[in-house]
């Protein structure tokens, strides 16, 4: 059974750090590329940033540019989100996902995980 299950969200002060992790089953996560998506209450799910299964490459919104790491690390099947300096207009679901194309930005996405939430509150 073809799964992507994300941890690692929670709830943290601004300024704060989080890194989410996207465990890969049922597929190997490394003939695609690797997607980080959002959706806040109201708004439509936007593409954070990408990395290329290929050769590394990696996109990253400008809202995030910065701020926000990509990895992947394919002996485990595993893909990373590291996030820094987090802000207030950060909070969302977020879900990986691995995508048919890295360009244009991982839009073509092959696999969902199931969504989590990351809140940032004072």
């Amino acid at each position: 059974q073809v799964q992507l299950v994300e941890s690692g969200g929670g709830l943290v002060r601004p300024g704060s750090s989080l890194r989410l992790s996207c465990v890969a089953s049922g597929f190997a996560l490394d003939y695609y590329p690797v997607g980080w998506f959002r959706q806040a209450p109201g708004k439509e799910r936007e593409v954070v940033s990408c990395m290329s299964h290929i050769d590394g490459s990696t996109w990253y919104d400008d809202s995030v540019k910065g701020r926000f790491t990509i990895s992947r690390d394919n002996a485990k099947n595993t893909a990373y989100l590291q996030m820094n300096s987090l802000k207030l207009e950060d909070p969302a679901v977020y879900y990986c996902a691995a995508a048919s194309v890295f360009k244009p930005r991982c839009l073509s996405v092959s696999y969902w995980g199931q969504g989590i939430q990351v809140t940032v509150s004072s």
